[in-house]
Order: C-alpha cells, then structure tokens, then sequence
C-alpha cells in the first residue's frame, strides 16, 4: 500500500483555510496569508480531541490517525475549530484515549479564524517584539515566528507539561522562540519591553504587567472574561507604564480563562426560602444569557455566577449568586411574569437592571461602542466615551 504524502495533502489543507479564511473577511493581509499556508498546524496538534454532536453532556473523542483514519485525522487538524489538548489541567493518556465529558478543557488550539483575527488587530510591523501570553499547542505562537522572526516571538506559559510539549513541536517545525514557563499575569521578566502584546487567554482584567512591558504606543490584544460570560476582544494603545485605552472590537471570541483567575469551584450556600425580600421584575434570565444584555449584566456583577434549580413542584428558579459576598438574587416565573428575590449585603438584580437602564438610554449599543481605560489606580469598562456610564473591572 503506498503511504499518503502527507506534507502534499497538509499543504493544499492549509491552502484552502486560508481561502476560507480571506473569504470570511478574517486573513486580510499577503503576510499573515503567507504564514496560515506555512504553519503546519497538524504538526503541532498531532493528536487532540474534538467535539461530538452526542446528545446531553458535552463529549469529546480522541482524534489520531490510528483511530480515525489519516484523512479524517487531517481533515479536522486543518477544520476551522478549537482542538482540545487537556482537560481539568491533566495530561491525556494516550496509550488509552477514551472519549471525555462532564470535563474542563485548559489547553487548546484556537480555531484558525479567531486567531488569524486577534493578529490581524495586532497591526504587527516588521521589527516589532511580540510578547503572547498562553502559548498552548504554538500555533499562534508559530504563526508569529513565520511573520515575523524567531527572536522577535517570547512566549509564556503556565503550565509546564503544555510548554515542553509546544517547544518539542515548534522546534520540529523549525521555529524556535524565547518560550518562559510561569504566571502569564505577572507578565514576561527578563525580556524587551514589546512592541505588541497578545494573550490568547480569557482574564477578568488586564494585568498590570502587560501595560508595563507594553512600549509607549504599543498596542495589547486580550479577550476580556468575567464569571459568568466572556466580554469580548478588546485592543488597547499603551500611553505609558501605568496607563492604556482602548475599545472593544467584538463581543464574541471567547477564551479558556487564566488558571489564577478561574472562578471558585464552590458556588457557595444557597438561600434558604424565606431569605431577602421578594418583588416583581420586567426580566428573566434570558438577560443573563442573551449576547448584548449578557454584556452589559456581566460588567455590572463582575464576581456572580447564576445556574437554575428546579423545585419540587417542577418550577425552574434562575440563581444569582455573588462569591464574595454571598449576596443572591433568585427570579422565579409568576405567570406570565418573573418575580426577584434579593438578599445579602448587595442587591444584585438591582444592580443589572440598573445597568439596563443605562445601556437603553444609550439606544441599547453593542459591544463594539464599549471602551476600557486602564489607569493606575483602577479599570473601567465605558459605554459610549469614556465620560459616559461606566463600570468597574475586579483587580
């Protein structure tokens, strides 16, 4: 039987991801259009799981080309989709993959079209240092080596396993970057100030050190994520060590969340039923769910998570907890209405609806007419102009 040519077949693969990804408007530019037909992908996921249409809990299969078959295999490590490297912060057993659900993926390959976006926003030149924070599977990371250079690329990643594995196959690819193990939110030490900074994972603020070993008029690209919904891809131009601006490019990337950031694995007690005081309100849940009102609750309960419960009369309560604090909200429908009931030391159906109110005297703009300001002493998300409504980000 004659073996596949695998680079021939990976080669015209890549050439028709970049295809589709100039004709969604995602690859604008003859460079980074270079390195998406250049990088091979399936070198650097050699093997990873992807998700299943089975019914109920998410599940995912291992994909290998032993298991599926070496076209499949290479189908879907050039599809336009994530591809799952670990799961829960564990290393996979390979001799023994079996398929996983009721998981939690912590490490990745982004699909092609959000990366390709976040470098075409990068407005990366030629001579810029670029620092990424999340190096993953390299990917992205190789996709900056191809553009640029290897000694314009520094790399940083929390967890070791993923960062050795990442180094193993860049450097089989032939690229070879400054790559750091350690907390990606107290930024890169020992390394230029860069010229453009990049984070490929989802933070509730931006860290401090990303802005200080940002250069003056250096721009950072980062999915900004809260408890309970990510925000969005924001970019942000660096005035100086301590301060930066910017706007909101999309309210839809999403991104695994930093490790040091993830929310707390209890959601804490619930209320007992007679707890806090009980009042009709104008929203469900649905605004807690739904994409631009989704946003604007997230920044106003920037430390809540909500789930639903059934009673034991078959009633679906939405629960809004705060982790901090141990405030709730719990809405139950009454009729064709919804009823809030509030207790703790915030009120916390109080504060969305009054964040509504704002976003809707603001004719209900999207995501991309929001901003941030990154000042020493604290973060704020706007709405509109910097002067307009404005909510605080968690330290």
């Amino acid at each position: 039987m004659t073996e596949p040519d695998v680079e021939s077949i990976a080669a015209g693969l890549r050439q028709q991801l970049a295809d589709r990804l100039a004709a969604a408007g995602r690859l604008r530019s003859p460079g980074w259009r270079a390195a998406v037909e250049a990088v091979p992908r399936h070198e650097l996921v050699p093997r990873f799981y992807a998700e299943t249409d089975a019914p109920g809990l998410t599940t995912w299969a291992p994909v290998t080309p032993e298991l599926v078959g070496f076209d499949e295999w290479l189908r879907l490590a050039y599809a336009d989709e994530t591809l799952i490297t670990q799961f829960d912060g564990r290393e996979i057993d390979w001799a023994d993959p079996q398929p996983v659900s009721n998981a939690h993926p912590t490490s990745s390959s982004t699909l092609p079209s959000l990366v390709v976006r976040m470098l075409e926003d990068l407005q990366v030149e030629e001579g810029h240092m670029v620092t990424e924070y999340g190096t993953g599977t390299g990917y992205s990371t190789a996709l900056m080596c191809h553009y640029l250079a290897d000694d314009r690329v520094t790399s940083v990643e929390t967890d070791p396993h993923v960062s050795a594995r990442a180094r193993a196959n860049l450097a089989r690819c032939g690229y070879r970057p400054r790559l750091l193990i350690g907390d990606g939110l107290g930024g890169a030490p020992g390394c230029p100030p860069a010229h453009r900074t990049i984070a490929t994972m989802g933070v509730r603020s931006i860290p401090a050190a990303w802005v200080r070993q940002t250069r003056p008029g250096g721009l950072i690209v980062a999915t900004l994520r809260g408890w309970m919904r990510s925000l969005g891809l924001v970019r942000l131009t660096v005035e100086d060590e301590h301060t930066s601006h910017g706007r909101f490019l999309t309210g839809d990337p999403t991104f695994m969340m930093a490790r040091q950031q993830d929310a707390p694995a209890s959601f804490g007690m619930l209320p007992a039923p007679d707890e806090g005081a009980i009042r009709d309100t104008r929203y469900g849940p649905e605004v807690l769910t739904m994409p631009d009102s989704g946003f604007v609750a997230q920044l106003a309960l920037p430390h809540a998570r909500h789930f639903s419960l059934p009673a034991d009369d078959g009633t679906v309560s939405t629960y809004v907890l705060d982790a901090r604090n141990d405030a709730c909200a719990v809405l139950t429908p009454d009729g064709d209405g919804w009823t809030v009931r509030q207790g703790g030391p915030v009120l916390l159906w109080d504060a969305i609806e009054q964040a509504l109110a704002l976003w809707q005297d603001a004719a209900s703009l999207g995501p991309t007419e929001f901003g941030l300001t990154v000042t020493p002493d604290a973060q704020h998300a706007w709405l509109a102009a910097p002067d307009g409504p404005s909510w605080r980000l968690p330290a």
